[in-house]
């Protein structure tokens, strides 16, 4: 691990029962995550995917990359153009900065995750990775 290393894209396919499950899972009802209907109502061309499932997202393309003894330390996000259905968010990262520690290192990452419109997200993780860890294959894309 070393700054200026480029993580492999992954591709994650936007669903509409991605959406509605994140929104879900992270209690968020608002209407506009699983309401077609009404998020038409509210100004958007169909649901979108919410903030909390975009995070975790984030997290799990650092983890799949460094390992499962990675740990996610600090992780800062803001969001751009909507998910929604039907497209494809690719997320790519840069390592910018390495701490070697005696145990191993610290590394700050910076991610983008673009879609048919736009940059969904970018932002920056901050994950520990022990000694030897290495990184994982390759996922093979979305569970």
């Amino acid at each position: 691990m070393n700054a200026g290393d480029r993580l492999p894209p992954l591709e994650i396919p936007i669903t509409r029962t991605l959406i509605v499950a994140g929104a879900i899972a992270s209690r968020d009802y608002q209407d506009v995550h699983h309401d077609p209907d009404l998020a038409r109502q509210k100004g958007s061309p169909d649901i979108f995917m919410n903030i909390l499932t975009t995070n975790g997202l984030v997290g799990r393309y650092i983890t799949d990359h460094f390992g499962p003894g990675a740990v996610l330390r600090r992780v800062a996000i803001r969001l751009g153009a909507p998910n929604h259905p039907g497209d494809t968010m690719v997320l790519t990262g840069t390592v910018e900065e390495v701490v070697e520690e005696a145990d191993g290192g610290t590394a700050t990452v910076r991610v983008v995750g673009t879609n048919g419109i736009g940059k969904h997200v970018t932002g920056t993780v901050t994950v520990t990775v022990p000694a030897g860890a290495g990184t994982a294959p390759d996922s093979g894309g979305p569970s």
